[in-house]
């Protein structure tokens, strides 16, 4: 039975790695995303505006990148 909670513990340390790794990876492209917007914005002496259509293109491309992610454990 310890040798199971063992495993157990192990699977789940590699879990959380992932997570925190996946999570640090997210908010640093974020981050990198919004400051090259406001980069723009004040080279070009505007305000950012986003519109519906840019929300919707973003999200097909990040829904289109998770994607692709999942499918790298997959062996097929």
């Amino acid at each position: 039975m310890d040798e199971l909670a063992e495993t157990n513990g192990k699977m789940e340390s590699w879990k959380i790695s992932a997570l925190a790794v996946g999570g640090l990876l997210g908010a640093l492209v974020g981050l990198s995303g919004a400051y090259l917007m406001i980069r723009r914005a004040e080279e070009s002496g505007e305000r950012i505006s986003v519109n519906g259509g840019d929300v919707v293109r973003m999200g097909v491309l990040v829904f289109g990148l998770l994607r692709s992610v999942a499918e790298l454990g997959s062996k097929k």
